[in-house]
């Protein structure tokens, strides 16, 4: 044995070949944390020193090679100064230069992934073989940082500076075809045979077939490019790059000009360049805020998986009401591998659901992500049905029909009955209590929310909600169910718009009152696009439902009649009574025509300031920031006050409920985030300013008491 440790052994093969294979103790993927790294410093130090040695093969003993940097640790390392950073960015890369420059060939075995830190270990030896069920990639960008460990310096000169600007930039995975089509490895083999394919390489470099040392000086020298071809490249590269990513992203455009300014360089001053970089862009709150939205989503796996361990899985569900909103969870249950019946009152209902089904698997179809034969399998596991018959088989049951108290409980009364004892009933309300809907029913214990967000196909987010008298059982199932349909579920209290939609509300009822006062609807609109949400308070109203958002309203102000309710006519309400519901019927806050793709196109409709005028002040312009804060600062309070109640089981959760449920600006972390970003002395000084417009812009005791002791929603390494 060469070398020996927790992360890393290398040990002498035949025919003067060694081998550095990675094996984490106690992981099942390897990963370089702390331990790796250091182990990797030794290993390379101990290669140098032995003798006899003419070629190293580098493996990984579990079924993936290495799936990057451990990022629980990049909380504490960012908390360093941008020099400390820097300086200890290129330390590291010293390990990894030292298993580049040994004097003997050097082959990677890639089997499974080799993402971030894992495939720049690739990148420092001379040939890489792939498994064709491997994946590589450099997904840094997705954290607000850019490749650490010579991803810029190594891959721009393996498959040319756009194509490394391309991955580099979309962080995305990449197929072993497209790996090897770009130069990024050298050989695609059967996973069978990558041990053999990479050790007959090896072999090939060692009696002198290969030339290791022209390929290796090549990746260590300046970019081949003149100034002409350098400019368009890069320009053009930065360009596009900065429209895809948008203002509130800097990594992938930084990650280009990293390659830019390094183009001219030899590999230990572009590695310099690089650690600059990621120091600077690891110092921002949106490398923060990503990397901690990184860590926020592994939390909610890990306790969703808690819940349904404590399950057996639904073989079969089904759901009440079909049309859209069922067609959607009918489509997801049945796509991803859970057989569902769909069971509606009338023919139309089942028809329309059935046809949204069919419209979205098609969609896939087209894009050549399904094979025709595949849709037809995914539709024959939904059954539709104008009856009960074989409902005591069904394991769970979503109630999905129109959003009205008495047809909820009526139906579902109705099935239960139809149902097994240990069966599970959900709803999929989005205002309606838990505790009310289960007033009719003889195991209330077996009954819980399920509030998918629409459209579902493409909302991450579902709610499971908890009554008084819900069990265990009933939510572990239930849990259990929404990760199959590969969701996010998020397990809250009850209580009047659960945990998303009643954070929401305030920030509505803001824009409602900013209307009243004068507020023209299409500048706050671009103010809280820019500010990064997917569309403006207005847009929303119009996207979810005019009709939709006043009736969500009216339960919002019985349920917190002391935050909520408004002495004024809400411009919604007016537009409600215009008959103007949105999107869904041509005409709300915007009018809407179908574009040459046929969907809805909003355009500005100047006949609806007449609607407003007689209920609201004279058009006036608001400030950038108070236009943020006036709706903002009611959200925060809201979800503050969601937190200290215990409806949702900590900051975390509830961020991440905000940002997988109404696409909270994922770049911003969440609201809390928000406030702990702001500071939260500052956060409520700014809230004491706006203290005349009413209880939504109170903070609560708890949180002046946070202020006064310099206290955060999440600890500096979060």
């Amino acid at each position: 044995m060469i070398y020996s440790g927790k992360a890393i052994t290398v040990s002498a093969l035949e025919n003067g070949i060694a081998e550095l294979n990675f094996d984490l103790q106690g992981e099942s993927v390897n990963k370089f944390n702390t331990l790796t790294t250091d182990e990797l410093r030794r290993a390379g130090e101990a290669l140098a020193a032995a003798g006899g040695i003419k070629g190293l093969l580098v493996t990984s003993a579990k079924d993936v090679f290495i799936v990057g940097a451990d990022i629980t640790e990049f909380g504490k390392n960012f908390n360093l100064s941008e020099a400390e950073i820097a300086e200890a960015v290129y330390a590291t890369n010293q390990y990894f230069n030292a298993i580049e420059d040994l004097p003997f060939p050097s082959v990677t075995a890639i089997n499974g992934y080799a993402l971030g830190g894992g495939l720049e270990m690739a990148l420092c030896t001379d040939y890489r073989v792939m498994s064709s069920s491997a994946k590589v990639g450099l997904p840094e960008t997705r954290l607000g940082i850019i490749p650490g460990f010579g991803g810029t310096v190594r891959l721009p000169r393996l498959i040319g500076p756009d194509n490394a600007a391309e991955w580099i930039a979309a962080g995305k995975d990449q197929k072993a075809e497209a790996a090897m089509a770009c130069g990024a490895v050298d050989a695609v083999v059967e996973p069978d045979l990558l041990r053999e394919a990479a050790l007959d390489l090896l072999q090939q470099c060692i009696d002198g077939k290969l030339d290791y040392a022209a390929k290796r000086a090549e990746k260590k020298a300046p970019l081949q490019l003149n100034d002409i071809e350098a400019m368009m490249s890069f320009e053009t590269a930065k360009a596009v790059i900065a429209g895809q990513a948008g203002p509130h992203y800097p990594a992938p455009v930084s990650a280009i000009k990293t390659i830019q300014k390094a183009a001219k360089m030899e590999r230990d001053e572009a590695l310099r360049e690089e650690a600059k970089t990621i120091a600077k862009l690891a110092k921002t709150e949106v490398a923060k805020n990503l990397v901690s939205l990184f860590l926020g989503d592994q939390a909610l796996g890990k306790a969703a998986k808690q819940w349904a361990s404590q399950s057996e899985d639904v073989k079969q569900a089904a759901v009440l009401g079909a049309g859209i909103m069922g067609g959607g969870i009918a489509y997801q249950s049945a796509y991803k591998g859970t057989p569902i019946v769909m069971k509606d009152i009338n023919q139309a209902g089942i028809d329309l659901g059935l046809s949204e089904a069919a419209k979205l698997l098609s969609k896939l179809v087209e894009r050549g992500r399904m094979t025709a034969d595949k849709m037809a399998g995914v539709l024959n596991q939904i059954t539709p049905t104008l009856s009960y018959d074989g409902f005591d088989a069904i394991d769970l049951v979503v109630e999905a029909v129109v959003e009205n108290p008495k047809v909820k409980h009526a139906v579902l009364a109705e099935v239960e009955g139809k149902l097994a004892k240990d069966a599970i009933l959900t709803s999929n309300t989005s205002t309606i209590s838990i505790d009310y809907l289960a007033e009719p029913l003889q195991r209330p214990e077996n009954f819980c929310g399920m509030h998918f967000f629409n459209p579902v196909h493409k909302m991450p987010l579902v709610e499971v909600i908890r009554g008084a008298k819900t069990s265990d059982a009933a939510v572990a199932r239930t849990v259990n169910y929404a990760l199959a349909m590969g969701k996010k579920p998020v397990v809250v209290k009850d209580c009047p718009g659960f945990l998303v939609n009643r954070i929401l509300a305030p920030y509505m009822g803001a824009f409602m009152g900013m209307m009243r006062d004068g507020a023209d609807f299409t500048k706050v609109d671009k103010v809280m696009e820019k500010f990064g949400w997917p569309m403006g308070p207005a847009y929303l109203c119009d996207v979810v439902g005019i009709d939709t958002g006043v009736h969500a309203g009216e339960v919002m102000t019985k349920g917190f009649p002391e935050r909520m309710s408004r002495d004024f006519k809400t411009t919604s309400e007016i537009l409600f009574e215009a008959d103007r519901y949105g999107q869904k019927n041509g005409k709300g806050y915007y009018a809407y025509e179908t574009d040459k793709k046929g969907r809805p196109k909003k355009v500005v409709d100047e006949s609806v300031w007449e609607l407003f005028a007689p209920h609201c002040e004279a058009r006036r312009d608001f400030t950038d920031e108070e236009t943020i804060d006036r709706v903002m600062i009611p959200l925060c309070l809201e979800a503050v006050r969601c937190l200290e109640e215990g409806i949702v089981a900590s900051a975390t959760d509830l961020d991440m409920a905000l940002i997988y449920g109404i696409g909270f600006p994922p770049f911003r972390g969440g609201a809390l985030h928000y406030i702990d970003d702001m500071g939260v002395a500052e956060f409520v000084a700014k809230a004491d300013k706006y203290a005349e417009l009413g209880p939504l812009y109170a903070p609560t005791d708890r949180l002046r008491e946070m202020a006064g002791n310099g206290e955060t929603f999440f600890s500096p390494e979060h």
